[in-house]
């Protein structure tokens, strides 16, 4: 049966040709920061970012949870938008491990608006936690892969400096939002002190994360890895495909881009679907269903070999990726068709 795989950018296969970059690897112990595959992976992601420094982690739950833990202290206050992904699928890390206090807002296709920024933060009081951070998520996965614009990112950056709070950018679609406005990635966190970024979602990497910042940031931040269990011997096998993904695989996220605007125009011409059009900015569809549950419609599309993830009662998250072609698209669009004409009929 044909598989059309559109749950997420973190199924993605890597090309033969970034695995063969394991094998040519030069090796050493990361720990000891002797591993020169991982040193060039991480001042290559410094540069791309404009920062002084970077460090490798396993995954992007780790990289921000890393992140915050040095920016802030037990017991301090973070602002973060009510819908991010740290807030709401990092399990719990921000109070359970960092010991911090998240303090949610609802913002608008993931921009928090500074004025409400503002008045999150907490006032000099014996009676209140310190609020010492701002968590910005780009590109916001829940709102649709929305984009967070560099003028966005001023305005929030400008009150975060205000009151003296850190900025960290949760950047694990950043390169997404960079392709999709056609800047550098340094010009979407020229504001921010630190900024991660994933190579296992769209960049296609079997595993791995970035963190990058300011040379003591990093320091820091290399010891909490340490601490967590994410010190890393040879390393360079995953150093490796990570200096390949950004050598190759950046410039080609435009192709996602054009097949979820295809994917979700379609899906627009169908009656059951209730889409917003403008949210679909980058490679990630959201939309919601009328009357049938999401859970049938994900169920029957599956035994059709089309995956897609449910994430309420009646919404449905499809993602295009590396490996999904625009034939993938439009097949996994008649599919669609079909299980909703089938599950319709089973209404009435």
């Amino acid at each position: 049966m044909r598989i059309v795989d559109l749950r997420s950018d973190t199924v993605t296969i890597p090309p033969r040709k970034m695995l063969e970059t394991i094998l040519e690897a030069e090796l050493g112990d990361d720990v000891y920061r002797e591993d020169p595959t991982v040193i060039k992976l991480e001042n290559m992601a410094a540069e791309i970012m404009g920062k002084e420094a970077a460090l490798l982690v396993t995954s992007g739950t780790q990289a921000n949870l890393i992140s915050v833990m040095a920016h802030t202290k037990r017991g301090d206050e973070v602002i973060l938008e009510y819908n991010s992904h740290i807030y709401n699928f990092e399990v719990g890390g921000l109070a359970a491990v960092a010991g911090v206090l998240p303090r949610p807002i609802r913002g608008v296709m993931g921009f928090m608006n500074p004025a409400d920024i503002e008045a999150a933060i907490r006032p000099k009081n014996i009676h209140c936690p310190e609020t010492s951070l701002l968590l910005v998520e780009n590109t916001h996965n829940r709102a649709g892969g929305t984009i967070i614009t560099p003028k966005q990112m001023e305005a929030m950056c400008n009150v975060a400096r205000k009151h003296g709070l850190k900025v960290h950018v949760d950047g694990a679609r950043i390169f997404n939002a960079a392709v999709a406005l056609n800047v550098k990635p340094e010009k979407l966190v020229e504001d921010a002190d630190s900024v991660s970024f994933c190579l296992s979602k769209g960049l296609a990497c079997p595993i791995g994360s970035l963190i990058c910042g300011s040379m003591e940031f990093i320091e820091k931040a290399r010891k909490i890895r340490k601490m967590l269990g994410g010190g890393m011997r040879q390393a360079g096998v995953i150093a490796a495909p990570g200096i390949y993904a950004l050598e190759h695989m950046i410039d080609r996220l435009k192709e996602d881009h054009e097949n979820a605007k295809i994917l979700a125009y379609g899906l627009a011409k169908i009656d059951e679907v209730e889409i917003d059009l403008k949210t679909v900015q980058t490679n990630i569809v959201i939309f919601n269903l009328k009357s049938l549950k999401a859970e049938d419609v994900i169920a029957a599309l599956q035994s059709r070999g089309v995956k897609a993830l449910a994430i309420e009662p009646r919404k449905i998250r499809m993602v295009t990726h590396f490996g999904i072609t625009r034939d993938d698209v439009e097949y996994a669009l008649n599919i669609f068709r079909e299980v909703v004409e089938i599950l319709k009929d089973k209404q009435y």
